[in-house]
């Protein structure tokens, strides 16, 4: 019993003192990957990079693709080491960084007070994200939305995901373009919106809520979409001047919903073909 215990405490300080090793090589900043989300983090906001780290070839060389992204950092004054893809994974925690990774600071967030200025446009278009806590998700919502003209995105600061490397992969580098806005009470921002003349829609399961090619979206227009889960809270609903769902097919045992993402992609697309029809006629 006693040789059992005192081998027991062997194993448990080497534990401790493996997870205190770990602890201390766990970087301080951020390590963002995939080819499109680091290219244009240099091309956006070189200043915040750090280091390129650059997957090696068995042969020694570098892709050409890569080579690409060697001479950008090196043309910004950015630190670049050539490594192997377990280095690289290491780096950022996932097996799906391209053979690049770059050390940078995080990607910062608007202030709500752009908000009034954005404002200002005619045909403002918004993406209000209640409660989407999946990064994923988050990253999947804004590549749409740049693709689909939105001119800025707006979240909670808190019940939340952030703008982390793994968003900014899933979003193809849409992180580094579009505006991201963080605001504290998404109920009162709705509210300042409407005053500002922006006529809000809430994606919602709801009798109530219109179909959503019959709506219009012309002008100035926030699209809020609620979490897969829980949908919108109570108080974003109430903030919605018309709620819309979008129709499916009526067929047995189907999905009741759909992905958030999905969804965003499916309603922002409605909004641009519409803004694109007025435009052509």
């Amino acid at each position: 019993m006693h040789k059992k215990s005192r081998h027991s405490d062997k194993l448990t300080a080497q534990s401790k003192s493996f997870e205190k090793s770990t602890q201390k090589s766990k970087p301080k900043n951020p390590h963002f990957y995939g080819i499109h989300a680091v290219k244009m983090l240099l091309n956006r906001r070189p200043q915040d990079a750090l280091t390129l780290f650059v997957q090696l070839r068995d042969d020694g060389g570098v892709s050409d693709e890569h080579a690409q992204l060697v001479e950008l950092a090196k043309s910004a004054g950015v630190s670049v080491q050539m490594t192997h893809k377990d280095r690289l994974a290491q780096l950022c925690d996932s097996h799906q960084h391209q053979g690049v990774v770059v050390a940078a600071r995080p990607l910062a967030m608007l202030d709500e007070s752009v908000l009034e200025q954005l404002c200002q446009k005619d045909d403002v278009l918004f993406l209000v994200l209640d409660q989407i806590t999946d990064a994923h998700n988050l990253g999947a919502c804004l590549r749409s939305a740049c693709a689909m003209g939105v001119d800025a995105v707006i979240i909670p600061k808190h019940q939340s995901a952030s703008l982390t490397p793994t968003v900014a992969k899933v979003s193809v580098g849409a992180a580094e373009v579009i505006n991201v806005v963080s605001v504290t009470n998404l109920a009162r921002t709705l509210t300042m919106l409407k005053k500002q003349g922006v006529f809000v829609f809430g994606t919602a399961l709801d009798e109530t809520a219109k179909p959503l090619h019959d709506c219009d979206f012309g002008g100035k227009v926030a699209i809020v979409m609620g979490s897969e889960g829980d949908g919108m809270r109570r108080l974003t609903i109430e903030s919605c001047d018309t709620l819309v769902y979008i129709p499916m097919v009526d067929i047995p045992d189907r999905p009741q919903s759909l992905n958030v993402s999905v969804a965003t992609g499916m309603t922002l697309y409605e909004v641009a073909r519409q803004r694109l029809m007025r435009g052509s006629s």
